[in-house]
């Protein structure tokens, strides 16, 4: 059976955060209707979280989010978007995951903000710092406005395909081979072959 984690950000109950991050979710189920899914809520964790970074040791609670999350076959990460960039406590939690803990890991990344004006988080901030982590985030992301929620007939075309796409990776995805990254120069230029 598929896992996949879902790590939500938000900080309010009700959360357009988890809102996002629940269509995503079901876009995928629909395509993967065996698929176990978990839902990380780190404004439970904040603390847990911060106590990590100052410790390096981290709760039970935490270990058991990390664990889940590195232990998914896929990762579904949505994020609200403040000044311009993921929160801070999103990060923090990536921040105390083992740098390779995603390696090569499916990741469908979302975020939520008050204006699309902020859409570029996903392209900026997101992607790059799931690169960083040696993720492979599907080509389609999904941000909602505080607009999309209105009338949410766009937005749910926008989750729908990312969910097929997420599915689609999760389905196939090939295992990653661990390599020292290094192409000998002869490679590079067909020789040899």
């Amino acid at each position: 059976m598929t896992t996949i984690a879902v790590v939500t950000a938000g900080l309010s109950r009700p959360s357009s955060t988890r809102l996002l991050a629940d269509k995503l979710a079901a876009a995928t189920r629909s395509v993967l209707p065996d698929a176990g899914i978990e839902v990380i809520e780190l404004r439970d964790l904040a603390l847990d979280v911060t106590k990590n970074m100052l410790t390096g040791f981290p709760s039970p609670a935490l270990r058991a989010a990390i664990d889940t999350v590195t232990a998914a076959d896929g990762l579904i990460a949505v994020t609200p978007v403040f000044t311009a960039s993921y929160s801070g406590l999103f990060k923090s939690f990536f921040d105390v995951l083992d740098p390779k803990a995603l390696d090569g890991k499916p990741v469908l990344i979302g975020a939520t903000g008050g204006t699309e004006r902020h859409s570029l988080v996903l392209d900026f901030a997101l992607r790059p710092l799931f690169a960083y982590l040696r993720a492979e985030p599907v080509a389609t992301a999904v941000y909602a406005a505080s607009s999309d929620w209105a009338s949410p007939g766009d937005l749910d075309k926008r989750a729908s395909r990312a969910g097929r796409e997420f599915a689609a990776r999760l389905s196939d995805a090939p295992a990653v081979a661990e390599t020292s990254g290094f192409v000998p120069f002869e490679q590079l230029l067909g020789a040899g072959e």
